[in-house]
């Protein structure tokens, strides 16, 4: 079925009233207005029908025997099917109270008996209007996600075909070509590694955006060393050092997104810290029950300005760090938000930076 076929489905209303005259009146109401009406005169079939048939909007009626609209409501919330099906609350209760509760529930609307067609029509159209908006707006932003995360696989083949034949020729004619060509080679080869990088924490970051975990105790220990494994050339490219504790308090949350703010944290203070690099890691639990991690380094620190920009998306700071675009400290700070964490950084020019996060102790 194409898209133009989808938008040009009927609008189809469910209507949930146990009196007989009120589903025959909004039946002729809305049918007379050009939607499809689907009547329901039970709690317990108007959730049979939304579930099998989901409706572009309900209508539903407080005051019912056995299941009233409330209790319909909760059921239709905690359904996937059905949960961004707008609900409007038709019911003769008029009380401030009862308008509260409808809307704490996950209703878009409430309107009270005796109740005028006009405005029964003009609330019905609004927020059809609001949810075919959402609707599509999720679906595009679908397509778009599942588009760039197949461009990003795309460039990741080309690239890596790239460093790997520059590597090949650099190992084998290493003899026979000129330094000035070896060092245009390894030019294009780094390069050929951040154009990876980036497209990595592009899709890290769609991953973080909307992947859902489950936060567990960790073996920040492992995580740790997972991270150190993954920098060990870098690590001697650099001549770095890093220190590291031998115990870790126990903190929650998802190890690989962890395991990549370290990678982070740690990578930056290689590159920009000092010359060699000594990077001492560290954690500490907190007053307020939260466990820190921290990376400090002994590079030339940060002036209060780049501090408060640093965890901004796209983000160049300045000829210093003309290399990090910001994108990294940037998922640093969703992977946090996601765990219930918090990130910053402490630095005084000229003695180095410590960049930290935070975690809920396990």
């Amino acid at each position: 079925m194409n898209e133009h076929s989808v938008s040009h489905l009927p609008t189809t209303v469910l209507i949930v009233d146990d009196t007989p005259a009120n589903l025959r009146l909004l039946a002729s109401l809305l049918g007379n207005a050009g939607y499809q009406v689907r009547p329901a005169r039970d709690g317990r079939m108007a959730l049979s029908v939304a579930q099998s048939h989901p409706p572009d909007l309900i209508l539903l009626d407080i005051m019912m025997p056995e299941m009233d609209g409330y209790e319909v409501c909760r059921h239709l919330k905690a359904d996937e099917r059905t949960r961004e099906i707008p609900v409007i609350f038709i019911s003769a209760l008029d009380d401030v109270l009862d308008k509260v509760k409808s809307f704490q529930l996950g209703a878009v609307d409430y309107v009270a008996k005796p109740f005028q067609a006009e405005e029964v029509l003009a609330r019905v159209r609004s927020h059809i209007t609001l949810y075919k908006l959402q609707r599509d707006l999720r679906e595009q932003v679908a397509e778009l996600d599942a588009f760039a995360h197949t461009v990003a696989h795309d460039l990741k083949n080309p690239l890596a075909l790239v460093i790997g034949l520059i590597d090949f020729v650099m190992l084998q004619f290493a003899d026979e070509v000129p330094e000035e060509v070896l060092g245009f080679l390894k030019k294009i080869q780094n390069t050929g590694y951040r154009g990876v990088n980036i497209i990595d924490e592009l899709l890290l970051l769609a991953s973080v955006r909307k992947q859902d975990v489950q936060l567990r105790p960790l073996d920040m220990a492992e995580i740790v060393a997972k991270a150190q494994d993954r920098l060990v050339l870098m690590t001697d490219n650099y001549r770095g050092e890093i220190a590291v504790p031998e115990v870790w308090p126990t903190a929650v949350g998802y190890a690989p997104w962890v395991e990549e703010v370290w990678v982070n944290y740690m990578s930056n203070a290689l590159k920009y810290g000092g010359q060699p690099p000594r990077l001492e890691l560290g954690t500490a639990v907190q007053p307020d029950g939260m466990v820190r991690c921290w990376v400090r380094d002994n590079g030339p620190g940060l002036s209060p300005e780049k501090q408060a920009v640093l965890f901004t998306e796209f983000v160049r700071l300045n000829e210093v760090r003309a290399e990090g675009f910001g994108l990294g400290l940037s998922i640093v700070r969703r992977i946090m938000d996601k765990l219930g964490g918090r990130v910053g950084v402490h630095s005084v020019e000229g003695e180095g930076s410590e960049f930290y996060f935070e975690l809920p102790a396990g």
